[in-house]
């Protein structure tokens, strides 16, 4: 017993003993000062922290920014908004949208193609129903264990609240995950297309949609100082703009195309006839 006394001593002596979190972190910010480990890996330790303190209350898409299926729209409506949005998976409603009866998974559309005789309906899949409270830590064991990636959030009352998926969870410990919609900033995040319109992505800096149009600010957004296109324009809506909603800029419309964790990701952008 001796013997063990002197050796907790001595590992305290080495290391002092951490009782919180915060002590965890100082530690780690120790640790890379003395070259111990490196930024990303600081970073990534830091995240599984703040994990550990945060709840899918706190990293939610809201309601009313969920990209959501009306159960009863028209196969074509339901296939051109899946590839418009490019989500793998959707919260399919009927009626209201508060009533989710399940989700999508796009990759199950194919099998319209082989079966006709099968809907929507028959493809949905079961939803995973989580409270505002539950722990990113435990729903991330919970999406491990039930081989899920969503999850619709619910408030107190059972009324739906957002939603979170298993990207929105491990975004927390390794920063944004890139997709197939995501671009690197030297290859440029303006797009011409074939029907004579541009795709822009919404973090494209201000003044790079400026010179690439040619347009100029009013006096009032220039005071703003925006960085990004997709701050501007959330700024002057007042909120993050949906999927179909539109702002005008100077002689350009923005229509939102795609979002992603409750900000604008690409805008469509035309000019305006007559101007």
């Amino acid at each position: 017993m001796h013997k063990n006394n002197i050796k907790s001593k001595f590992i305290d002596w080495l290391s002092p003993r951490i009782t919180n979190s915060a002590d965890v972190s100082a530690w780690l910010v120790k640790a890379h000062d003395n070259k111990a480990i490196g930024a990303e890996s600081l970073r990534m330790m830091q995240g599984v922290l703040e994990l550990t303190q945060s709840c899918a209350g706190d990293i939610m898409v809201a309601a009313p920014a969920m990209d959501v299926i009306n159960i009863d729209d028209p196969m074509e409506d339901i296939l051109s908004y899946v590839i418009d949005i490019a989500h793998s998976r959707f919260p399919v409603y009927e009626g209201e949208k508060e009533n989710i009866i399940g989700i999508l998974h796009t990759k199950d559309l194919i099998k319209l193609q082989k079966a006709p005789e099968l809907n929507v309906r028959t493809l949905l899949r079961p939803t995973v129903w989580i409270p505002e409270s539950k722990g990113l830590v435990d729903l991330l064991r919970e999406f491990r264990r039930n081989r899920s990636h969503q999850a619709i959030v619910v408030d107190e009352f059972g009324r739906v609240a957002g939603l979170v998926t298993i990207e929105d969870v491990l975004e927390e410990i390794v920063g944004e995950i890139e997709d197939e919609f995501d671009t690197n900033e030297d290859k440029g995040e303006i797009f011409a297309l074939s029907d004579g319109s541009y795709r822009v992505a919404g973090r494209t800096k201000l003044v790079d949609v400026l010179d690439a149009f040619e347009i100029e600010l009013t006096q009032k957004e220039e005071e703003e100082d925006f960085h990004t296109i997709g701050g501007l324009i959330a700024h002057e809506m007042g909120y993050v703009p949906r999927r179909g909603e539109i702002f005008v800029l100077g002689t350009l419309k923005f229509e939102v195309m795609h979002t992603k964790s409750g900000a604008v990701k690409w805008f469509r952008v035309r000019r305006q006839p007559n101007l």
